[in-house]
C-alpha cells in the first residue's frame, strides 16, 4: 500500500498522528506528514484507523 497526505487539504487537526503515530507525524507547522520510512504502511495496522480518523479526508491509502 501507499500513503500519501494532501497538503492542500489538510488542516492539521492531528487526528491521524494521535491515531497511528507510528505512521502519521505533524510538521512544524502543525500539518500531517507519513513518517520517514512509513510511506508504504505495511509496518502498521492501524495505518488506515489513522486515515479513517482524518476529518477533511486528506489521507490516501492506495493498495499496490
Amino acid at each position: 500500500m501507499r500513503i500519501t497526505i494532501d497538503s492542500e487539504v489538510c488542516i492539521g487537526s492531528g487526528q491521524c498522528a494521535l491515531t497511528a503515530p507510528g505512521v502519521f507525524t505533524q510538521d512544524d507547522d502543525g500539518y500531517g506528514t507519513v513518517q520517514p520510512g512509513s510511506e508504504d504502511g505495511a509496518g502498521d495496522p492501524m495505518a488506515r484507523e489513522g486515515a479513517r480518523a482524518c476529518p477533511v479526508q486528506a489521507i490516501t491509502i492506495a493498495d499496490d
